[in-house]
């Protein structure tokens, strides 16, 4: 296995594959995963020795107070071999994040586990997920 920084466009379709592979990110296009990837500050991937992708995390940043975590996600086949806890690591550790104050991310109670284990933690005093969905075919100009 390797590390890649930059995904070429062979290594997003294989993004995209996986990403269809689950509910939570089923419904994003291929044009939705390479503007995903291109407009993350880091993205993080790790192929094998064909050099197609096994796993993936990508991270906003302002590099100072917050990192946000998103796509964490690993191949089916890989899942159980440590590969995800080889991610995290790589993202921790990435030394363009170490002066970010906190990391952030989503995800699903099952996986709560597992981002523990990396010191995350669902105690966050006050503060509160909010969002506002845009609707489709709202932009008027």
């Amino acid at each position: 296995m390797k590390v890649i920084h930059e995904l070429s466009d062979r290594n997003i379709e294989d993004l995209h594959a996986l990403y269809r592979a689950e509910w939570w990110i089923r419904g994003r296009s291929l044009e939705d995963t390479r503007r995903g990837v291109a407009g993350s500050q880091i993205c993080i991937g790790v192929v094998d020795d064909a050099s197609h992708l096994q796993g993936f995390a990508r991270i906003l940043t302002d590099f100072t107070f917050k990192a946000l975590i998103l796509d964490v996600i690993v191949a089916p086949n890989q899942r159980g071999t440590g590969l995800g806890n080889k991610i995290m690591s790589l993202v921790e550790s990435h030394p363009e994040l170490q002066r970010a104050k906190h990391f952030e991310l989503y995800c699903l109670p099952e996986m709560v586990p597992f981002y523990e284990k990396h010191g995350f933690g669902t105690d966050v005093g006050d503060i509160r997920l909010m969002r506002r969905s845009k609707a489709e075919n709202t932009v008027k100009i």
